[in-house]
């Protein structure tokens, strides 16, 4: 096969990286990929939106699947050209990818079968979200309705904090058109946890457990990001809560989209708060996570073209998931200043290192290659370095370690990725 990727960050180095381990993969290509993705796969230039050239690519180079990676182009119905262009694809369609691309729809959808969530409300107009907030229970969490690269949720502890949000979500136009509608919803507390799974429109496979970390510095302090590194399994998502969420919230999901006329072929991602009251569904994502991924595919066992062609086929019933009895832990080394401002160009050191080394990964998430053919950074978050181990404790301490090998100007992470599972009775020490 000829497999093409849409992409060019750390969960599509990721899926580069497993996909490549196919045997069923003869060539494989990545639009536009980066510094890590091209020692795997060959790079084309061209952009994550450019469906058009992506489609002539993949006709003229006879690609038998193509990949898309991001949530952009799916939301934007990249899947549904490259069906129309008569070429064989994995995402789901425009229809589904409302599922991530509109807070509004997935939360209406939540509610009309009973799927359990926070308690929210939509607003379209500024004025009605300061009357509601007037007498709104605080914390509170404000979602721009569509999409903002992971960063469009504002935890809002008082009042006037709500209303600062709602200001720069919808009149500030601090996310653009993504905040022309807002969802406020109830604050909850517990764990989150990351559960990814493959859809095929009628079944659902769901992967391991992985919990990220969202704040820019230690603590859970600091700006929303991407995600500053992750975990996998969740030690706190236990058979019991896994049980409860395949009964109440993933076979439920699949069955309302059937139920509302929506076939989703893809990926499903399932956000989830671990309460007091049980397990709620935080939000959906209609792709892989980041940097989920980088965590959740080193541990599968399972050909993932073999899980990508079971969906597109709806033959998924036929494939049993396995991941191993092990553990990893992913750490972002991010360009200090993310995700604010930030440089680019600084060269990357130390990459070789992880060559020989089996169990440890250096995913780039934003890399490029410069005039002289070395790779440097191109972005805020720069490498995932993500290492596994027996255990939680183990794979985080390789991890921590492996971050040392590389160096660039101005390198950062968080130095508390994973410090929840020091205590696995849920109190953080």
């Amino acid at each position: 096969m000829k497999v093409l990727i849409i992409g060019g960050g750390g969960r599509e180095h990721a899926i580069a990286w497993k996909t490549a381990q196919s045997p069923s993969v003869q060539k494989l290509y990545c639009a536009p990929g980066n510094a890590g993705i091209a020692e795997i796969a060959e790079c084309v230039d061209i952009k994550v939106m450019d469906t058009d050239k992506q489609i002539a690519f993949a006709k003229e180079h006879e690609i038998d699947l193509t990949i898309i990676g991001p949530d952009d182009p799916l939301v934007a119905g990249a899947a549904d050209a490259f069906a129309a262009a008569g070429l064989r694809v994995f995402g789901p369609n425009k229809s589904a990818a409302r599922l991530e691309g509109s807070k509004s729809f997935s939360k209406d959808l939540m509610k009309k079968y009973g799927i359990p969530t926070a308690a929210y409300e939509t607003f379209d107009l500024a004025e009605d979200a300061f009357t509601y907030l007037e007498t709104a229970k605080m914390p509170i969490v404000l979602k721009a309705d569509g999409l903002a690269l992971g960063k469009g949720v504002l935890i809002c502890n008082t009042r006037e904090e709500a209303k600062d949000g709602v200001k720069a979500l919808m009149l500030d136009k601090q996310f653009g058109s993504s905040g022309d509608r807002i969802v406020v919803e109830e604050f909850m507390t517990g764990r989150e946890v990351s559960v990814l799974s493959f859809v095929d429109g009628n079944t659902i496979k769901v992967m391991t457990s992985a919990q990220d970390h969202k704040r820019a510095k230690d603590g859970d302090q600091g700006l929303n990001t991407g995600g500053m590194g992750t975990f996998s399994p969740s030690p706190f998502y236990t058979k019991e809560m896994a049980d409860f969420c395949q009964l109440h919230i993933y076979e439920p999901t699949v069955q309302a989209l059937k139920a509302e006329g929506i076939e989703f072929k893809g990926i499903i991602f399932f956000g989830l708060m671990l309460t007091k009251e049980g397990p709620k569904l935080l939000e959906y994502n209609a792709r892989f996570g980041d940097p989920e991924t980088q965590v959740v595919l080193p541990r599968m066992k399972n050909d993932i073209v073999e899980a990508f062609e079971a969906c597109i086929d709806g033959n998924l019933d036929q494939i049993d998931l396995e991941f191993e009895d092990n553990a990893a832990v992913c750490v972002v080394l991010a360009s200090e200043g993310y995700p604010e401002h930030y440089e680019k160009g600084l060269p990357i050191k130390g990459l070789p290192a992880f060559r020989d080394k089996s169990g440890y990964y250096a995913f780039h998430a934003g890399s490029c290659f410069n005039e002289n053919e070395e790779a440097v950074t191109n972005g805020g978050r720069v490498l995932g370095i993500t290492a596994l181990g027996p255990d939680l404790m183990e794979a985080r301490k390789n991890a921590y370690e492996a971050t040392e090998w590389i160096s660039f100007e101005n390198k950062y992470m968080r130095n508390d990725i994973g410090k929840a599972i020091d205590d696995v009775s849920g109190k953080d020490r």
